[in-house]
Protein backbone atom coordinates (compact mmCIF):
# COMPACT_ATOMS: atom_id res chain seq x y z
CA UNK A 1 0.00 0.00 0.00
CA UNK A 2 1.41 3.38 -0.80
CA UNK A 3 2.24 5.82 1.78
CA UNK A 4 0.54 9.54 0.97
CA UNK A 5 3.13 12.22 2.20
CA UNK A 6 1.85 14.95 4.01
CA UNK A 7 1.56 17.10 0.82
CA UNK A 8 -0.49 14.62 -0.96
CA UNK A 9 -2.66 14.58 1.75
CA UNK A 10 -2.96 18.71 2.07
CA UNK A 11 -3.64 18.07 -2.10
CA UNK A 12 -6.10 15.19 -1.78
CA UNK A 13 -8.18 17.75 1.10
CA UNK A 14 -7.64 20.65 -0.76
CA UNK A 15 -9.50 18.91 -3.46
CA UNK A 16 -12.15 17.65 -1.81
CA UNK A 17 -12.82 20.92 -0.47
CA UNK A 18 -12.79 22.57 -3.81
CA UNK A 19 -15.09 20.44 -4.71
CA UNK A 20 -17.78 20.49 -2.12
CA UNK A 21 -17.42 24.41 -2.18
CA UNK A 22 -18.57 24.23 -5.93
CA UNK A 23 -20.98 22.17 -5.62
CA UNK A 24 -22.35 24.38 -2.65
CA UNK A 25 -21.82 27.48 -4.92
CA UNK A 26 -24.08 25.43 -7.62
CA UNK A 27 -26.28 24.73 -5.22
CA UNK A 28 -26.88 28.30 -4.19
CA UNK A 29 -26.99 29.83 -7.41
CA UNK A 30 -29.53 27.02 -8.46
CA UNK A 31 -31.72 28.60 -5.52
CA UNK A 32 -31.08 32.12 -6.48
CA UNK A 33 -32.33 31.87 -10.01
CA UNK A 34 -35.28 29.61 -9.05
CA UNK A 35 -36.09 32.22 -6.72
CA UNK A 36 -35.32 35.58 -9.33
CA UNK A 37 -37.58 33.60 -11.67
CA UNK A 38 -40.70 32.88 -9.09
CA UNK A 39 -40.18 36.86 -8.02
CA UNK A 40 -40.04 37.55 -11.80
CA UNK A 41 -43.38 35.49 -12.85
CA UNK A 42 -45.16 37.54 -9.32
CA UNK A 43 -43.65 40.58 -10.97
CA UNK A 44 -45.29 40.10 -14.14
CA UNK A 45 -48.51 38.85 -13.11
CA UNK A 46 -48.62 41.62 -10.54
CA UNK A 47 -48.07 44.03 -13.56
CA UNK A 48 -50.98 42.93 -15.07
CA UNK A 49 -53.41 44.80 -12.91
CA UNK A 50 -51.44 47.88 -13.29
CA UNK A 51 -51.63 48.05 -17.26
CA UNK A 52 -54.33 50.38 -18.16
CA UNK A 53 -56.51 47.87 -20.22
CA UNK A 54 -59.48 50.18 -21.47
CA UNK A 55 -56.11 51.65 -23.29
CA UNK A 56 -55.27 48.82 -24.70
CA UNK A 57 -58.73 47.50 -25.66
CA UNK A 58 -59.93 51.33 -27.03
CA UNK A 59 -56.22 50.88 -28.91
CA UNK A 60 -56.47 47.46 -30.45
CA UNK A 61 -60.36 47.20 -31.18
CA UNK A 62 -61.34 46.49 -35.24
CA UNK A 63 -61.94 49.66 -36.60
CA UNK A 64 -65.58 50.68 -37.01
CA UNK A 65 -66.20 51.04 -40.68
CA UNK A 66 -68.22 54.55 -39.78
CA UNK A 67 -67.60 57.47 -37.46
CA UNK A 68 -70.82 56.66 -35.87
CA UNK A 69 -69.68 53.34 -34.69
CA UNK A 70 -66.87 54.71 -33.35
CA UNK A 71 -68.55 56.98 -31.27
CA UNK A 72 -71.12 54.75 -29.86
CA UNK A 73 -67.81 52.40 -28.66
CA UNK A 74 -66.52 55.15 -27.40
CA UNK A 75 -69.16 55.56 -24.67
CA UNK A 76 -68.02 51.72 -23.39
CA UNK A 77 -64.54 52.95 -22.63
CA UNK A 78 -66.35 55.60 -19.44
CA UNK A 79 -67.18 58.42 -21.10
CA UNK A 80 -70.86 59.98 -20.16
CA UNK A 81 -71.64 61.64 -23.44
CA UNK A 82 -69.95 62.39 -26.52
CA UNK A 83 -70.00 65.03 -29.21
CA UNK A 84 -68.31 64.61 -32.62
CA UNK A 85 -68.76 67.57 -35.33
CA UNK A 86 -66.92 66.80 -38.88
CA UNK A 87 -66.49 69.45 -41.95
CA UNK A 88 -64.66 67.33 -44.50
CA UNK A 89 -64.25 68.47 -47.69
CA UNK A 90 -66.88 68.61 -50.59
CA UNK A 91 -69.31 67.23 -48.38
CA UNK A 92 -71.81 68.48 -45.88
CA UNK A 93 -70.90 69.03 -42.31
CA UNK A 94 -71.50 66.07 -40.02
CA UNK A 95 -72.62 65.39 -36.33
CA UNK A 96 -72.15 62.32 -34.15
CA UNK A 97 -73.45 61.61 -30.69
CA UNK A 98 -73.44 59.28 -27.90
CA UNK A 99 -74.19 58.56 -24.22
CA UNK A 100 -75.65 61.47 -22.29
CA UNK A 101 -75.82 65.24 -22.44
CA UNK A 102 -77.49 65.14 -18.94
CA UNK A 103 -76.88 61.54 -17.14
CA UNK A 104 -79.66 62.46 -14.17
CA UNK A 105 -82.02 62.88 -16.43
CA UNK A 106 -81.19 60.69 -19.22
CA UNK A 107 -81.63 63.73 -22.19
CA UNK A 108 -79.71 62.09 -24.67
CA UNK A 109 -76.21 63.93 -25.90
CA UNK A 110 -77.22 66.95 -28.38
CA UNK A 111 -75.31 67.42 -31.33
CA UNK A 112 -76.10 71.51 -30.80
CA UNK A 113 -74.86 71.56 -26.86
CA UNK A 114 -73.21 73.95 -25.53
CA UNK A 115 -69.63 72.72 -24.21
CA UNK A 116 -66.76 74.17 -21.79
CA UNK A 117 -64.24 74.61 -24.44
CA UNK A 118 -61.31 74.84 -21.82
CA UNK A 119 -58.09 76.13 -23.41
CA UNK A 120 -59.27 76.12 -27.08
CA UNK A 121 -60.34 79.52 -25.89
CA UNK A 122 -56.34 79.84 -26.43
CA UNK A 123 -56.93 80.22 -30.22
CA UNK A 124 -58.96 82.77 -29.73
CA UNK A 125 -56.44 84.67 -27.40
CA UNK A 126 -54.26 84.42 -29.90
CA UNK A 127 -56.33 85.45 -33.22
CA UNK A 128 -57.48 88.99 -31.14
CA UNK A 129 -53.20 89.71 -30.26
CA UNK A 130 -52.63 89.01 -33.50
CA UNK A 131 -55.17 91.46 -34.86
CA UNK A 132 -54.05 94.27 -32.12
CA UNK A 133 -51.04 93.92 -32.81
CA UNK A 134 -51.52 94.40 -36.60
CA UNK A 135 -53.21 97.23 -35.67
CA UNK A 136 -49.91 98.81 -33.56
CA UNK A 137 -52.24 98.73 -30.44
CA UNK A 138 -49.89 96.27 -29.09
CA UNK A 139 -45.82 95.38 -29.70
CA UNK A 140 -45.05 91.85 -29.84
CA UNK A 141 -42.00 92.08 -29.12
CA UNK A 142 -42.08 94.49 -26.78
CA UNK A 143 -41.20 93.16 -22.64
CA UNK A 144 -43.93 92.60 -19.91
CA UNK A 145 -42.55 95.75 -18.09
CA UNK A 146 -43.94 97.89 -20.97
CA UNK A 147 -47.23 96.80 -20.49
CA UNK A 148 -47.28 95.72 -16.47
CA UNK A 149 -44.36 97.78 -14.54
CA UNK A 150 -46.37 97.11 -11.19
CA UNK A 151 -44.87 93.32 -12.28
CA UNK A 152 -41.12 94.06 -12.28
CA UNK A 153 -40.04 92.13 -9.15
CA UNK A 154 -42.75 90.58 -9.08
CA UNK A 155 -42.76 88.10 -12.13
CA UNK A 156 -39.14 86.75 -12.96
CA UNK A 157 -37.55 88.81 -15.86
CA UNK A 158 -40.44 90.94 -16.48
CA UNK A 159 -37.84 92.80 -18.28
CA UNK A 160 -37.19 90.33 -20.82
CA UNK A 161 -40.28 88.43 -21.57
CA UNK A 162 -41.87 89.52 -24.63
CA UNK A 163 -45.48 89.30 -25.41
CA UNK A 164 -44.26 86.90 -28.30
CA UNK A 165 -42.70 84.77 -25.69
CA UNK A 166 -46.15 84.82 -23.93
CA UNK A 167 -48.34 83.56 -26.96
CA UNK A 168 -45.39 80.91 -27.27
CA UNK A 169 -45.52 79.58 -24.22
CA UNK A 170 -41.69 80.58 -23.72
CA UNK A 171 -41.53 82.96 -20.68
CA UNK A 172 -40.52 80.44 -18.12
CA UNK A 173 -43.33 81.89 -16.00
CA UNK A 174 -44.92 79.56 -13.84
CA UNK A 175 -48.51 78.08 -14.26
CA UNK A 176 -50.97 78.76 -11.87
CA UNK A 177 -52.53 75.86 -12.33
CA UNK A 178 -49.81 73.83 -11.29
CA UNK A 179 -50.84 75.34 -8.18
CA UNK A 180 -51.33 72.22 -5.74
CA UNK A 181 -55.26 71.17 -5.47
CA UNK A 182 -56.06 74.38 -7.82
CA UNK A 183 -58.75 72.34 -9.84
CA UNK A 184 -60.20 71.68 -6.41
CA UNK A 185 -60.07 75.20 -5.32
CA UNK A 186 -60.21 77.41 -8.47
CA UNK A 187 -60.08 81.45 -8.18
CA UNK A 188 -62.62 83.16 -10.03
CA UNK A 189 -60.92 86.72 -11.02
CA UNK A 190 -58.05 87.36 -13.15
CA UNK A 191 -56.13 89.02 -10.50
CA UNK A 192 -56.61 86.06 -7.76
CA UNK A 193 -55.11 83.61 -10.29
CA UNK A 194 -52.41 85.49 -11.16
CA UNK A 195 -51.41 85.98 -7.43
CA UNK A 196 -50.51 82.34 -7.42
CA UNK A 197 -47.54 82.77 -8.78
CA UNK A 198 -46.45 86.02 -7.92
CA UNK A 199 -42.85 86.36 -6.37
CA UNK A 200 -42.19 82.65 -7.70
CA UNK A 201 -38.87 81.76 -9.16
CA UNK A 202 -39.01 81.45 -13.18
CA UNK A 203 -39.12 77.67 -14.15
CA UNK A 204 -36.83 78.95 -17.23
CA UNK A 205 -34.86 81.98 -18.44
CA UNK A 206 -37.16 83.78 -21.26
CA UNK A 207 -37.29 82.25 -24.68
CA UNK A 208 -34.88 79.34 -23.69
CA UNK A 209 -37.52 76.55 -23.38
CA UNK A 210 -41.26 75.51 -24.37
CA UNK A 211 -43.68 75.03 -21.32
CA UNK A 212 -47.22 75.08 -21.54
CA UNK A 213 -48.47 77.58 -19.06
CA UNK A 214 -52.12 78.64 -17.86
CA UNK A 215 -50.45 82.24 -17.09
CA UNK A 216 -49.31 83.25 -20.22
CA UNK A 217 -52.36 84.06 -21.63
CA UNK A 218 -54.00 85.07 -18.06
CA UNK A 219 -51.65 87.83 -18.75
CA UNK A 220 -52.31 88.22 -22.24
CA UNK A 221 -56.39 88.54 -21.75
CA UNK A 222 -55.60 90.95 -18.88
CA UNK A 223 -53.39 93.01 -21.34
CA UNK A 224 -56.39 93.06 -23.79
CA UNK A 225 -58.71 94.73 -21.36
CA UNK A 226 -56.24 97.24 -20.22
CA UNK A 227 -55.21 98.40 -23.68
CA UNK A 228 -58.73 98.23 -25.10
CA UNK A 229 -60.41 99.73 -21.79
CA UNK A 230 -63.31 97.40 -22.16
CA UNK A 231 -63.72 93.56 -21.41
CA UNK A 232 -62.34 91.36 -23.89
CA UNK A 233 -64.77 89.50 -24.34
CA UNK A 234 -66.70 92.18 -26.64
CA UNK A 235 -63.56 93.17 -28.78
CA UNK A 236 -63.31 88.51 -29.21
CA UNK A 237 -67.44 89.10 -30.12
CA UNK A 238 -67.32 91.83 -32.85
CA UNK A 239 -63.89 90.95 -34.73
CA UNK A 240 -63.68 87.35 -34.61
CA UNK A 241 -67.46 85.56 -33.78
CA UNK A 242 -69.67 87.82 -35.94
CA UNK A 243 -67.72 87.79 -38.98
CA UNK A 244 -67.62 84.41 -39.03
CA UNK A 245 -71.14 84.31 -38.12
CA UNK A 246 -70.71 82.26 -35.12
CA UNK A 247 -73.70 82.77 -33.19
CA UNK A 248 -73.55 79.96 -30.11
CA UNK A 249 -70.23 80.89 -28.86
CA UNK A 250 -69.98 82.15 -25.32
CA UNK A 251 -68.07 84.16 -22.74
CA UNK A 252 -69.88 82.82 -19.15
CA UNK A 253 -72.33 80.85 -17.77
CA UNK A 254 -74.49 83.79 -17.67
CA UNK A 255 -75.11 84.48 -21.33
CA UNK A 256 -76.60 81.08 -21.74
CA UNK A 257 -79.74 79.04 -20.33
CA UNK A 258 -78.04 76.23 -18.24
CA UNK A 259 -80.46 73.35 -19.77
CA UNK A 260 -78.35 73.99 -23.29
CA UNK A 261 -75.23 73.05 -21.46
CA UNK A 262 -73.65 69.79 -21.67
CA UNK A 263 -73.60 68.04 -18.14
CA UNK A 264 -69.44 66.97 -17.26
CA UNK A 265 -68.70 64.46 -14.71
CA UNK A 266 -65.09 64.13 -13.39
CA UNK A 267 -64.46 60.04 -11.88
CA UNK A 268 -64.58 60.21 -8.17
CA UNK A 269 -66.52 63.82 -7.57
CA UNK A 270 -70.45 62.96 -6.88
CA UNK A 271 -72.27 65.99 -8.70
CA UNK A 272 -72.63 67.14 -12.44
CA UNK A 273 -70.33 69.92 -12.84
CA UNK A 274 -72.31 71.89 -15.42
CA UNK A 275 -72.89 74.72 -12.69
CA UNK A 276 -68.92 75.80 -12.73
CA UNK A 277 -67.73 78.93 -14.34
CA UNK A 278 -65.09 77.66 -16.52
CA UNK A 279 -64.97 80.53 -18.69
CA UNK A 280 -65.85 80.04 -22.83
CA UNK A 281 -68.96 78.00 -24.45
CA UNK A 282 -69.37 77.08 -27.48
CA UNK A 283 -71.21 74.26 -29.74
CA UNK A 284 -69.28 72.10 -31.85
CA UNK A 285 -69.98 73.27 -34.63
CA UNK A 286 -68.86 76.93 -33.85
CA UNK A 287 -65.94 75.53 -32.89
CA UNK A 288 -65.29 73.69 -36.21
CA UNK A 289 -66.01 76.84 -37.98
CA UNK A 290 -63.52 79.24 -35.99
CA UNK A 291 -60.94 76.88 -37.03
CA UNK A 292 -61.57 75.86 -40.38
CA UNK A 293 -61.46 79.83 -40.59
CA UNK A 294 -58.03 79.88 -38.63
CA UNK A 295 -56.96 77.28 -41.04
CA UNK A 296 -57.86 78.56 -44.13
CA UNK A 297 -57.31 82.38 -43.58
CA UNK A 298 -60.84 83.66 -43.23
CA UNK A 299 -60.31 85.11 -40.01
CA UNK A 300 -57.83 87.55 -40.39
CA UNK A 301 -57.42 90.71 -42.56
CA UNK A 302 -54.49 91.85 -44.57
CA UNK A 303 -51.37 91.08 -42.57
CA UNK A 304 -52.73 89.58 -40.09
CA UNK A 305 -52.38 85.84 -40.96
CA UNK A 306 -48.87 86.18 -41.43
CA UNK A 307 -48.23 87.16 -38.04
CA UNK A 308 -50.71 84.78 -36.48
CA UNK A 309 -48.63 81.86 -38.40
CA UNK A 310 -45.40 83.02 -36.68
CA UNK A 311 -46.81 82.76 -33.28
CA UNK A 312 -49.56 80.04 -32.59
CA UNK A 313 -51.16 76.64 -32.99
CA UNK A 314 -54.01 76.05 -36.01
CA UNK A 315 -55.96 73.61 -33.76
CA UNK A 316 -56.15 73.26 -29.96
CA UNK A 317 -57.03 70.60 -27.33
CA UNK A 318 -59.03 71.95 -23.86
CA UNK A 319 -59.92 70.11 -20.33
CA UNK A 320 -61.01 71.68 -17.30
CA UNK A 321 -62.75 69.00 -14.95
CA UNK A 322 -65.49 67.36 -16.85
CA UNK A 323 -65.07 68.67 -20.16
CA UNK A 324 -62.41 67.60 -22.52
CA UNK A 325 -62.32 68.85 -26.00
CA UNK A 326 -60.18 68.94 -29.48
CA UNK A 327 -60.96 71.06 -32.65
CA UNK A 328 -57.99 70.78 -35.24
CA UNK A 329 -57.51 70.67 -38.79
CA UNK A 330 -56.63 67.15 -40.78
CA UNK A 331 -54.68 68.83 -44.25
CA UNK A 332 -54.28 65.64 -46.01
CA UNK A 333 -58.33 65.47 -45.55
CA UNK A 334 -58.94 69.06 -45.85
CA UNK A 335 -61.43 68.24 -42.47
CA UNK A 336 -61.89 70.11 -39.39
CA UNK A 337 -62.58 67.19 -36.23
CA UNK A 338 -64.03 68.75 -33.27
CA UNK A 339 -64.88 66.41 -30.01
CA UNK A 340 -65.72 66.91 -26.89
CA UNK A 341 -66.34 64.27 -24.04
CA UNK A 342 -68.12 64.92 -20.81
CA UNK A 343 -65.67 62.91 -18.13
CA UNK A 344 -62.53 63.37 -17.10
CA UNK A 345 -60.39 61.38 -14.81
CA UNK A 346 -57.87 62.13 -12.08
CA UNK A 347 -55.21 59.97 -13.74
CA UNK A 348 -56.28 61.47 -17.24
CA UNK A 349 -56.72 57.97 -18.63
CA UNK A 350 -60.10 59.25 -20.25
CA UNK A 351 -57.68 61.89 -21.94
CA UNK A 352 -55.61 59.11 -23.47
CA UNK A 353 -58.51 56.97 -24.38
CA UNK A 354 -60.01 60.19 -26.08
CA UNK A 355 -56.88 60.58 -27.84
CA UNK A 356 -57.44 57.14 -29.23
CA UNK A 357 -60.67 57.44 -30.68
CA UNK A 358 -59.85 60.07 -31.55
CA UNK A 359 -57.09 58.70 -34.08
CA UNK A 360 -59.24 56.37 -35.35
CA UNK A 361 -62.08 58.58 -36.05
CA UNK A 362 -59.46 60.32 -38.43
CA UNK A 363 -58.56 56.95 -39.77
CA UNK A 364 -62.15 56.05 -40.58
CA UNK A 365 -62.17 59.20 -42.20
CA UNK A 366 -59.31 59.04 -44.22
CA UNK A 367 -61.02 55.65 -45.67
CA UNK A 368 -63.63 57.28 -46.52
CA UNK A 369 -61.90 59.83 -48.47
CA UNK A 370 -59.95 57.45 -50.41
CA UNK A 371 -62.97 55.39 -50.85
CA UNK A 372 -65.41 57.45 -51.25
CA UNK A 373 -68.10 54.94 -52.82
CA UNK A 374 -66.91 52.20 -50.99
Amino acid sequence: MPTLSAASIRRSHGSALLHTGTEVTHDVSKQARRILRIAFVAASIGSLFLVPWRLVWARVRPLPSTVQAQVDQAVEYGFEGVVVYVDAASKAPAWYTAGWHERSTKVPARPDALFKIGSINKLYTAVATTKLAHAGRLDLDAPLATYFPELVGRIEHAERITLRMLVQHRSGIPNFTDTPDYWAHPKESDQEKLELVLDRPADFEPGMDHAYCNTNYLLLSMLMDRTLGYPRSRYIQVEILEPLGLQHTYFSLGEVDLADVMSGYHIGHPHDLKSDEQGMLATAADVGTFVRALNDGSAFEGGERAIYSSIYELGHNGWVPGYQSFAHYRPQLDAVVVAFYNTTDPDLLLWNTAEIVNGRIVRILAAEHDDPGG
